[in-house]
């Protein structure tokens, strides 16, 4: 841990005992506190919330500081020629980005052709709009992962234990989902007959999606400025663009022509009770957690809205101790009720009917990304505003794998 992490985290956990200070002035079920109390306890979390960004970034960069001390020296090249390079394949991508098909030389209009994809009668109709355009280039292999890794930063699904799947293709892919929670063993007498007892076998089947990023527009002075980074600039407006909408599907789509979300596939764990349209008690989320098979709380995670978070950091148990506690050494997370959580804002914030807290083992939900990204570049359309437009098409998908014993459950409020 770097000595500036060390210090966010001291001054995190002073915050926090300042907090916990009001917190313990009141029960957790008085329905108002002193304003100078609210405002202070408010402003207090919304420090640690930016600690905790702060520490999260000061994390990562000593993370990837350790595996670039760890890399071992580069190699000297073989000279290949027959197959080209991820570098040149690189080179020649920026290139297109900045100055069109009419920038390349023909060595690079070459390789770039090797990747070019027509567009399948779906993807066509999608881009019906878009004059004279028939296909598009696939992004370079370290475009596409760092793509993926910044979408995560748009959304709350892919930071929880997701499983996420690379196909190279966008047929169907069936998940086989059992439940076996209800079965157990049996002690065999000598020369007895061993018996059978059948696990419930189903599946699931995790489509994939075609997304588009709309058309970004760049200003053709941008594109000529070799100080400005086309490549991060344009990767960052696809993962915020591409991340936000799979990550609202994820989230709650329908699973009928888009991705089933989390929301949509998990089963009810408790209910509010009368009242309760825009709270929650202590005693919900105990009862929430045990919903849950003790099978599947080993690595179970909360998900809820921003503002639910807010809610939740004011909650006591029996004994007056906060629900909410910060993680206070290297890469332990703050939790509530003793695990770790994921702030999605794609979740309902708590209303009338809302299903507003998951809790469950959220490996059981499956993300899907085909591999290969397309990128068009559309250089007439936006020519009289001296703009290049540029549109991208990715697939995705997503589905809830369980057979019936409900891995994830969720908390709704009170209809009245």
């Amino acid at each position: 841990m770097s000595r500036e992490n060390m210090e966010l985290r001291r001054k995190r956990a002073n915050l926090w005992n300042e907090a916990q200070e009001i917190l313990n002035k009141y029960d957790s079920n008085e329905a108002r506190w002193a304003g100078e109390d609210e405002q202070k306890f408010d402003r207090l979390m919304d420090e640690i919330d930016q600690l905790d960004k702060r520490i999260e970034r000061e994390e990562r960069l000593y993370s990837r500081k350790k595996e670039g001390a760890l890399e071992e020296p580069a190699r000297p090249a073989v000279e290949q020629r027959d197959q080209p390079s991820q570098e040149e394949y690189r080179e020649a991508f920026s290139q297109y980005l900045r100055f069109g098909v009419d920038g390349l030389n023909q060595e690079q209009r070459s390789l770039l052709a090797q990747n070019f994809n027509q567009f399948d009668q779906s993807e066509t109709r999608a881009l019906s709009a878009v004059t004279g355009a028939s296909g598009g280039y696939t992004v370079p292999e370290g475009f596409y992962n760092q793509l993926i890794d910044a979408m995560k930063w748009f959304g709350g699904m892919r930071q929880a234990r997701t499983t996420v799947l690379t196909t190279s293709s966008g047929n169907n892919l069936p998940i086989p989902t059992a439940d076996d929670t209800g079965n157990v063993g049996a002690i065999v007498n000598e020369n007895t007959q061993v018996g059978e007892q059948d696990t419930t076998f189903g599946q699931k089947n995790l489509g994939a999606y075609m997304y588009t990023s709309k058309i970004i527009r760049v200003p053709y002075q941008l594109l000529q400025d070799s100080a400005f980074d086309i490549e991060s600039w344009l990767r960052n407006k696809l993962a915020e663009r591409i991340g936000r909408i799979t990550n609202a599907h994820f989230t709650t789509g329908t699973g009928t022509s888009e991705p089933q979300g989390v929301v949509t596939g998990a089963l009810e764990g408790k209910v509010g009770a009368t009242g309760q349209i825009d709270s929650i008690t202590y005693e919900d989320l105990v009862d929430l957690e045990h919903s849950v098979d003790p099978a599947y709380r080993m690595s179970a995670e909360f998900m809820f809205h921003d503002n639910t978070l807010r809610a939740l950091k004011k909650l006591k148990d029996n004994d007056g101790r906060p629900l909410w506690a910060p993680g206070l050494t290297q890469g332990a997370p703050n939790t509530i009720l003793g695990y770790r959580y994921v702030v999605n804002n794609d979740m309902p914030v708590m209303a009338a009917s809302a299903k507003s807290i998951l809790f469950g083992d959220f490996s059981n939900y499956f993300i899907r990304d085909v591999l290969g990204v397309q990128l068009l570049r559309l250089q007439e359309r936006y020519a009289d505003f001296l703009q290049v437009g540029f549109l991208a098409f990715s697939r995705h998908g997503g589905v809830l794998a369980d057979a019936g014993a409900g891995p994830i459950r969720y908390y709704q409020n009170s209809a009245t």
